[in-house]
C-alpha cells in the first residue's frame, strides 16, 4: 500500500477509535464522528470507551490523525473505512439507519478507484445489496468500475486489554481479487496476528454473524441447563465445573447476554434467512432463552426472599452492576435492566450501582438513575464481575442477617451467597 493514501474512518466509537490510531501509525488519517463532544473529548487526550492507547492517541492526533465532525472534510480521501453501530430495532430487525447515514455521506465524497470498506456488522449480502446502490446513487459513479468495495468484520472485544485490535486475526475481503487483495495488504500493515482473505464479501459478513451466533447458541444452552437444574434444586456451576473435567467439554458459564454483538448479530442472520425463505429455528430459540434470563434472575430473587420470610412490596434491592461485561464501561444492550423493571414491578425499591457506567448515559438508554453511595439492602444481585464488586465486604451491606446474596456471575465466595446462576 502506498503511504501517501489517505484514509477516512468513519464512526469513532469502540471500534473506528483504535483502528484509526493504528492506521495512522502508517497513513495521513481522518476519524470522523457526527458526535462533536466525542470529537472534543478526544482532541483532549480522553477516551470515555477505555478501548483507546491514550499514550498512541497522543503521539497521533492533530500529526497522522486528525478527528473531525464536519462532513465536508470526508472529500479528498482514498479509502472510507465505515464503523458505524448497526443495532435492532425494537421487534428485532436489522437497524441500518447508521449504515445508510454513513453510506450517504461517503457517497457525496466518492472519487475514481476510491475503495470503501464496512466494518460494521451485517446480514451477509448488506454490503452489496444494501450499501453499494447507496454508493452509487449518491455519487454517480458505476460500482467495480468507478469505485470498489471491501468488508472486514470488526473484532473488537470491548475492556480486553490483551486480545486487541493488532492481536485478534483479521477476516478481509474485496469486491474484485485485485482490490481483494489490495484490502488485504492494508490491514497487514497493522494487524500483528494476521489476516485471512475470504473469497468474497458475502463469505466475510456471514463468518462475523455465525461467530457470534454460536457463543450465542452456546450461552442459551447452558442458560437453559441452569433453569433446568434450578428446579431439580442443584448448582449449575458446580454441574458445569463437573462436566469440565472431560477434555472436550464446552466450558461455557450461565448469564446475562448483552452488548452489542452476541445479542444483536443472531437477529441479522435470522433476518437473511427469512428473506430466502428459512425459518433459523435454533438460532432464534437460543435468542428467546436468552432474552428472558433476567426476569428469570429476578424472579428467582423474590422466591429466596420469600423462602427466608422476608416481605418483598417494599424491600431494598441492589443490583450491583449495569455495563454487559466486567471491567468495562460499555452499556450496550445490557440486560440487567430487565431485572430492575422486574423487581420494581414487585413493588421493590431497586439501587443500580456501576462505577464504570456513565450515569447520563445509564439514565439517558434506560431511565434508571445510578446511585453513588451503596446503602443496606434486604436482597443483594451482583450483575456483573467488576473486581470492585468481589472485594466488596457483603456483611456491611445487607440490612439484615437473613439478607439475600445473589451471585450471577458465580465469583463470590459460596458461603455469602444464597445461590448462584
Amino acid at each position: 500500500m502506498n503511504i501517501e493514501q489517505k484514509i477516512a474512518v468513519i464512526g469513532l466509537g469502540y471500534v473506528g477509535l483504535p483502528l484509526s490510531i493504528e492506521f495512522a501509525k502508517h497513513f495521513h488519517v481522518l476519524g470522523y464522528d457526527i458526535n462533536k463532544d466525542r470529537v472534543a473529548e478526544l482532541n483532549r487526550i480522553v477516551d470515555k470507551t477505555d478501548e483507546a492507547n491514550l499514550d498512541d492517541l497522543d503521539k497521533v492526533i492533530n500529526k497522522k490523525l486528525i478527528v473531525s465532525s464536519s462532513e465536508k472534510d470526508l472529500k479528498g480521501y482514498d479509502i472510507y473505512i465505515i464503523t458505524v453501530p448497526t443495532p435492532i430495532t425494537r421487534d428485532k430487525t436489522p437497524d441500518l439507519s447508521y449504515l445508510k447515514a454513513a453510506s450517504t455521506a461517503v457517497g457525496k465524497y466518492l472519487n475514481t478507484n476510491n475503495i470503501v470498506i464496512y466494518e460494521s456488522t451485517v446480514y451477509p449480502g448488506c454490503t452489496e445489496e444494501f450499501c453499494v446502490p447507496i454508493l452509487e446513487k449518491v455519487s454517480g459513479l458505476k460500482f467495480n468500475k468507478d469505485f470498489y468495495c471491501g468488508y472486514s468484520p470488526e473484532r473488537i472485544n470491548p475492556g480486553d486489554k490483551i486480545n486487541t485490535l493488532t492481536n485478534i486475526k483479521k477476516v478481509t475481503s474485496g469486491s474484485t481479487p485485485h482490490i481483494s487483495e489490495m484490502v488485504d495488504k492494508l490491514y497487514q500493515k497493522i494487524i500483528k496476528a494476521g489476516t485471512h482473505k475470504a473469497s468474497s464479501i458475502k463469505v466475510a459478513e456471514a463468518s462475523k454473524a455465525i461467530e457470534n451466533a454460536q457463543r450465542d447458541l452456546n450461552i442459551s444452552f447452558v442458560n437453559e441447563l441452569a433453569l433446568i437444574f434450578d428446579r431439580i434444586g442443584i448448582d449449575t456451576s458446580e454441574v458445569i465445573e463437573a462436566a469440565a473435567t472431560k477434555w472436550n467439554f464446552l466450558k461455557f458459564k450461565p448469564g446475562l447476554v448483552g452488548g452489542h454483538c452476541i445479542s444483536v448479530d443472531p437477529y441479522y442472520l435470522a433476518h437473511k434467512a427469512e428473506s430466502i425463505g428459512y425459518y433459523p429455528e435454533v438460532i432464534l430459540s437460543g435468542r428467546r432463552v436468552n432474552d428472558n434470563m433476567g426476569i428469570f434472575v429476578a424472579n428467582k430473587a423474590v422466591k429466596l426472599m420469600n423462602k427466608k420470610g422476608i416481605q418483598v412490596r417494599g424491600s431494598k434491592a441492589l443490583l450491583l452492576g449495569i455495563t454487559f461485561k466486567e471491567n468495562c464501561p460499555d452499556i450496550r444492550n445490557s440486560k440487567v435492566p430487565d431485572i430492575y423493571k422486574e423487581l420494581k414491578s414487585f413493588g421493590m425499591e431497586v439501587d443500580v450501582f456501576d462505577p464504570h457506567a456513565d450515569s447520563n448515559e445509564v439514565r439517558k438508554y434506560f431511565g434508571i438513575k445510578l446511585t453513588h453511595k451503596i446503602k443496606q439492602y434486604d436482597v443483594v444481585i451482583l450483575t456483573v464481575a467488576h473486581e470492585e464488586f468481589i472485594k466488596l465486604d457483603l456483611n456491611a451491606i445487607k440490612s439484615q442477617k437473613e439478607s439475600v446474596v445473589y451471585d450471577l456471575k458465580s465469583v463470590l465466595d459460596t458461603n455469602q451467597v444464597d445461590a448462584r446462576l
